[in-house]
C-alpha cells in the first residue's frame, strides 16, 4: 500500500473554487481502488511523507511555491501547467470512476464555517465526465487546438454515480460527433437533469439537434459560444432557428481580447471592443445573455477599463436585463472608474453611444414582435 497525496493547486491558490478537479478525482479513485491510502492535501507542507504526490491545476495563473515541482515524489499535470500540451492521465486512471468523496472533508469544513451549500453543488450533487473529447475548430486560443476531430471518450456508466442527482458534461464539442443523438438519448434515459459545462457549438445546430436538445431535461441555462463577430451572420441564422423550438433564455460565452493576427496595436483593441458590443447587441435581440470571457492579455490594452466595465455589466444577468451599459455606469456614480472609462472611450469614438444605450428588454421585445411572437 502506498501513501498518496492529491493536490488541487487551484483549490489552494485561488479565492473561489466552485468546481472539483476531475483528474484529481480520477487519480484518487484509481489509487483507492488499488488499496492505497489517499489524502487530499490543501497545503504544500511535509510532502516528503508521501510515496507519491499528484499535483494538478487548470488555470495558468495559479501560483505553486518554488521548488515543489522539483521534488522527486511530485507528478504534476493539467492545462494550468502545459496549456494545449498537457499529458493525458494513464489509461487505468483516465477511465476509472472518479472519487466523488475526495473533497468531502474540505467541503464540510467550508460549510461549518458558514459557506452556502449551493456554492458546492458540483462537489455534492453531480456526476462529472467526458462522453467525447476534442474539437475540429482549431481555434488558436483554445487548449483543444491540436485536435482535428471529436472522438468518443467514455460511456456514461464510466463516471455516472447513480446516487448523484445530476450530470455535468465537460465535452469540448459534443454536437460535433456523429453519434451525438445516441449519447443524448442515453442521457435522457437516466431521468437526471444534465448540462454541458463547456458550452455547445450552436453553429452545428439544425432542426433535429434543436428538437432533441431543447426537449431534454436540461439543468440550468443552455450555454453556447459566440467568440468571433465575423460569425455574426451564421449565429443570427441559428438564433432564428433556435427560437422556433424554445423561448428559454440562453447564454453565450463571448471571448474577447485575443488578436488572431498577433498584432496587438490600438486598432485591434478598438475593433475588438466594438466587435464585443456588436455581439452583445445581437444576443440581446434574441433574448440571450452574454458571458464575457477575457483573454489574459486584455490587461495590456489601453482600453483595459472598457473590458472590465463591459464584463461586470454583462456578466450580472439581473443588471444586464434591466439596465443599459450607460445606465449601469451611472448607477455606479459619475465619479466611478467605470463611468470614466465609458466616457473617455465615447469621446474618442462617438459611435459607441449607440451600444451604450441598448437595453435588453426593449431590443428583445422589438425582435420578438418582428417575428410575430406573442400575437
Amino acid at each position: 500500500m502506498e501513501r498518496i497525496a492529491v493536490i488541487d493547486a487551484d483549490l489552494i491558490g485561488r479565492k473561489k473554487h466552485r468546481f472539483p478537479n476531475l483528474a484529481c478525482m480520477k487519480l484518487s479513485g484509481y489509487h483507492k481502488g488499488r488499496g492505497d491510502d489517499v489524502a487530499l492535501k490543501t497545503d504544500y507542507e511535509r510532502l516528503d511523507r508521501f510515496d507519491r504526490v499528484y499535483l494538478s491545476k487548470v488555470f495558468t495563473d495559479t501560483d505553486v511555491p518554488e521548488g515543489i515541482l522539483e521534488l522527486e515524489n511530485v507528478i504534476y499535470g493539467g492545462t494550468g501547467f502545459f496549456c494545449d500540451r498537457a499529458p493525458s492521465l494513464p489509461e487505468e486512471a483516465e477511465h476509472h470512476m472518479p472519487d466523488y468523496h475526495l473533497y468531502d472533508e474540505w467541503v464540510q469544513g467550508k460549510l461549518d464555517a458558514g459557506a452556502k451549500k449551493g456554492d458546492f453543488q458540483f462537489y455534492l450533487d453531480y456526476s462529472i465526465g467526458f462522453l467525447t473529447r476534442g474539437c475540429f475548430r482549431k481555434c488558436k486560443f483554445c487548449v483543444n487546438r491540436n485536435y482535428d476531430r471529436v472522438c468518443m471518450h467514455s460511456p456514461l456508466e464510466e463516471f455516472m454515480d447513480p446516487e448523484r442527482k445530476k450530470i455535468c458534461l465537460l465535452d469540448d464539442n459534443f454536437l460535433g460527433h456523429p453519434r451525438w443523438k445516441e449519447m443524448l438519448d442515453a442521457l435522457k434515459r437516466t431521468g437526471k437533469p444534465f448540462q454541458f459545462r463547456q458550452g455547445l457549438d450552436e453553429r452545428l445546430l439544425d432542426d433535429e439537434k434543436c428538437r432533441e436538445l431543447f426537449s431534454a431535461r436540461y439543468d440550468g441555462v443552455y450555454t453556447f459560444a459566440f467568440d468571433d463577430v465575423k460569425d455574426a451572420g451564421l449565429i443570427e441564422k441559428k438564433l432564428i432557428l433556435i427560437r422556433e423550438y424554445t423561448d428559454v433564455c440562453l447564454r453565450f460565452y463571448c471571448f474577447c481580447g485575443f488578436d488572431r493576427e498577433d498584432v496587438w496595436d490600438e486598432g485591434f483593441w478598438v475593433e475588438d471592443i466594438f466587435g464585443l458590443l456588436k455581439r452583445v447587441e445581437i444576443l440581446m435581440k434574441y433574448r440571450c445573455l452574454p458571458y464575457v470571457m477575457r483573454f489574459a492579455r486584455y490587461g495590456e490594452s489601453p482600453f483595459r477599463g472598457m473590458y472590465v466595465t463591459i464584463a461586470r455589466w454583462a456578466n450580472q444577468p439581473g443588471v444586464f436585463k434591466k439596465k443599459s451599459l450607460r445606465e449601469y455606469a451611472e448607477m455606479n456614480g459619475r465619479q466611478s472608474a467605470c463611468f470614466r472609462y465609458l466616457d473617455e472611450f465615447e469621446r474618442r469614438f462617438p459611435e459607441a453611444a449607440y451600444f451604450y444605450d441598448l437595453k435588453f428588454e426593449e431590443l428583445s421585445a422589438v425582435e420578438a414582435g418582428d417575428r410575430g411572437e406573442g400575437s
